[in-house]
């Protein structure tokens, strides 16, 4: 008779080690180790297996305890070594109940781990995270076997004429499927749960392959985070399930539409259970009759995003000299950019309304467009403050600079390569967190002045047709960043400045006199002159203060919004805050304190932000509001 160690080398011998189900099956098998000690027979428990020899009368009596041979164990202290959490020969963390079976059968009775056993016993068989990428005909062998799980593997297809007919369910989670026809060719025809999760299910003809003529006896059917965006050809075909109970389809591209829950709860009336959610009598009652009115219906997301207060940003001015009647006048500005998907199905997209504000000219915020085009960076240590960054027009000038008014410099011609590396290598890099990730476009909250609580005040909806690339921007997240702007104004005509005629040294001691007289004078009006009405303006330096990364896949997950404050740190300093401090104090006329260090707490750097996925509340909600 054919022991555990044929089964682990003859029944999977023929197929490749750690790529088939098989293998993976007797690779698992393998590392029971369930021939070794203290499992199967050897010299520790070889007495209990010798032949059976006549005994003398006496030996038939009854003992109170079985004696154990010299050099051998007792089955209990085999069985406490696989039992014990710091035995050597305990079982890994995460083992099954199937193994742990296994592993103490393999010590209270080795010889009837045979073929026909294992084949006879497995009626639930989980082989996960094994690297599996073929599901072949050996899984046939096992006879009762009603649960498979597959998750986590590498799997691409499923030859599902190898499938036992016994099986009720099958779980493909996590691996690379990405249509269900491989499935349907010869679909067990008792499965009762059937999971796709998290797979790359793709296209409007998914839905033909979830039809009672494939699964008639399917009741929990789970087709999560896939690329799904047919959701009235999928609901169509679901409906032809009679006995399907619990469905679950969040994560796919098509339970973005606001629509999405009640239109499927008023189309499938059977349903118990929605992505994990129970059906309730009430939802029933508000989305009645929204089946009907599936083709009125637009096909498209909408997101509005909210941006409310920044915190902690240092009042970097303060540190600025007071500047002279030639300048340059100095001005900070601050604002705050995020990153949203870009649709590319051209007229059938469109940024929604904009129900905020929208920047000045010179950057357009809330614009679809990138931002920061004429702008320089701030200049990173040991580079020049003074070299810009940005394109170059083919005579080599500054295009930024020409267009803000700033002064051009003279004009050089290039006539190498090198020389062009060389005068590349001057300007300093650009802070890639100023632009857009790949397939984002860039927005902006309007610029606004220093206060200790910035308000943005902003709010934008974004309506989207494309719902794939949405899936995977909220999968991904949105960049969330706090820019400082800070411009240098100079007088477009500088000041006159007098010029003393030579004349006599009498005359002209007298008019030095005068002159300090007048000066005196002036002195007291220099605070109440007013800037010069007609300045020109340097391109803008933008400096990073704070950036991060606002997880959005809650709202793939069920979630209907996202609220956030964004914690970047603290970047305010003693020096700064000191100076602040004083300088409110001055204003305010009052006496100042000193602020020390032992007690100084500053405000992390924070920004407050909300992204809420647009859902109906009701079936008339859905017609008034996003029918065609």
């Amino acid at each position: 008779m054919p022991t555990t160690s044929s089964f682990l080398k003859t029944s999977f011998s023929s197929y490749s080690p750690g790529r088939t189900l098989s293998a993976a099956v007797r690779e698992h098998l393998r590392q029971l180790c369930l021939r070794e000690f203290p499992c199967g027979t050897g010299s520790w428990n070889k007495s209990r297996f010798l032949p059976r020899t006549p005994r003398a009368w006496r030996e038939l009596i009854p003992r109170e305890e079985e004696v154990v041979s010299p050099g051998e164990e007792s089955v209990e202290a085999l069985l406490d070594l696989v039992r014990s959490p710091h035995s050597p020969w305990a079982l890994l963390e995460g083992s099954s109940a199937e193994d742990r079976f296994l592993k103490e059968l393999a010590i209270q009775n080795p010889l009837v781990l045979k073929d026909t056993f294992f084949y006879s016993y497995f009626r639930s068989l989980r082989v996960v995270d094994k690297q599996v990428n073929l599901v072949d005909k050996g899984l046939l062998k096992f006879l009762k076997l009603e649960e498979l799980v597959l998750s986590a593997n590498q799997i691409k297809e499923v030859d599902a004429i190898n499938l036992p007919p016994t099986l009720k369910v099958l779980e493909l989670y996590g691996n690379k499927i990405t249509s269900m026809e491989c499935l349907c060719a010869h679909p067990p025809p008792r499965l009762q749960h059937l999971g796709l999760g998290h797979n790359k299910l793709l296209g409007p003809l998914e839905s033909l392959y979830v039809t009672a003529d494939h699964w008639p006896n399917l009741v929990s059917l789970d087709l999560s985070f896939n690329d799904l965006t047919d959701l009235q050809g999928m609901i169509a075909s679901l409906s032809t399930l009679q006995h399907l109970r619990l469905l679950v389809l969040q994560g796919n591209p098509l339970g973005l539409v606001p629509y999405y829950r009640g239109f499927t709860i008023d189309s499938l009336s059977r349903l118990c259970v929605l992505d994990d959610i129970t059906v309730s009598p009430s939802e029933k009652y508000q989305f009645r009759g929204l089946s009907h009115h599936g083709d009125l219906l637009a096909c498209e997301a909408q997101l509005v995003v909210t941006i409310g207060n920044v915190k902690g940003v240092p009042d970097t001015s303060i540190l600025d000299p007071d500047p002279g009647p030639q300048g340059p006048f100095i001005s900070y500005s601050y604002y705050v950019t995020y990153g949203f998907v870009e649709d590319e199905e051209g007229e059938g997209s469109k940024y929604g309304g904009v129900l905020a504000e929208v920047g000045s000219p010179r950057a357009a915020p809330g614009s679809s467009g990138p931002l920061g085009q004429d702008v320089r960076q701030e200049p990173s240590e040991g580079r020049e403050e003074s070299v810009e960054s940005g394109p170059s027009t083919p005579s080599g000038q500054r295009e930024d600079s020409l267009a803000s008014g700033a002064s051009a410099p003279p004009p050089w011609v290039t006539d190498s390569a090198e020389e062009l590396e060389a005068l590349a290598k001057l300007r300093p890099r650009a802070d890639p967190r100023l632009g857009p990730s790949a397939g984002t476009v860039l927005f902006s909250t309007t610029r606004k002045p220093w206060t200790d609580v910035i308000p943005c005040n902003y709010e934008m909806q974004h309506s989207l047709r494309d719902l794939v690339p949405l899936k995977a921007f909220l999968l991904a997240g949105t960049t969330v960043t706090i820019v400082e702007e800070k411009i240098l104004s100079w007088p477009l005509v500088p000041p006159p400045v007098d010029i003393v005629s030579p004349a006599k040294k009498g005359k002209g001691e007298k008019d030095k006199k005068g002159k300090k007289d007048k000066d005196k004078e002036k002195d007291g009006n220099d605070k109440k002159k007013e800037l010069p009405k007609e300045l020109r303006q340097d391109p803008p330096i933008l400096r990073v203060l704070g950036s991060g990364l606002l997880a959005l896949e809650p709202l793939l997950a069920g979630e209907s919004l996202v609220s956030s404050v964004c914690n970047f740190g603290v970047i305010r300093t003693l020096e700064i805050d000191r100076l602040m401090f004083l300088r409110v104090q001055r204003e305010k006329k009052k006496s100042a304190f000193a602020i020390y260090e032992s007690d100084y707490q500053p405000q992390p750097l924070t920004v407050e932000v909300q992204i809420q996925l647009n859902q109906c509340r009701s079936a008339e909600e859905a017609l008034r509001d996003f029918s065609l």
